[in-house]
């Protein structure tokens, strides 16, 4: 079983709000982007089909403030921002490579539960 310390439960705790940030809609997959090395926003937002610029905007500055991504402005014309992920970001790239395998490894189990979820609803 996994054991976590009570306090994570808590509204106010502080890994509470790191897992939160690391486990939305958007973070793993950016962080998987910018796996590939470091990309321009419009990069990102191209790869990510379904994203909106506010989501990938707020996600971005998430990312860049609990240090898992930087930010640098590349001073062309016009002045482009480029994001990267950092070496705090890249611990988080074996535990997502689990992830993503149990998640393929699952994903018929998964598939077969939401069917006959569906079929005792009806």
């Amino acid at each position: 079983m996994l054991e976590l310390k009570p306090q994570c439960f808590s509204s106010d705790c502080p890994s509470r709000a790191l897992f939160d940030q690391i486990a939305d809609k958007w973070s793993m997959m950016v962080l998987a982007v910018l796996d590939d090395g470091p990309h321009r926003f419009n990069a990102i937002k191209r790869r990510l089909e379904g994203v909106t610029q506010k989501a990938l905007t707020q996600c971005l500055r998430r990312l860049e403030r609990n240090g898992l991504v930087s930010r640098h402005i590349i001073s062309f014309s016009p002045v482009a921002v480029q994001y990267e992920i950092t070496q705090l970001g890249r611990t988080l790239q074996q535990p997502f490579r689990e992830l993503h395998k149990w998640t393929l490894d699952k994903l018929p189990d998964v598939e077969a539960a939401r069917l006959k979820f569906d079929e005792a609803a009806q």
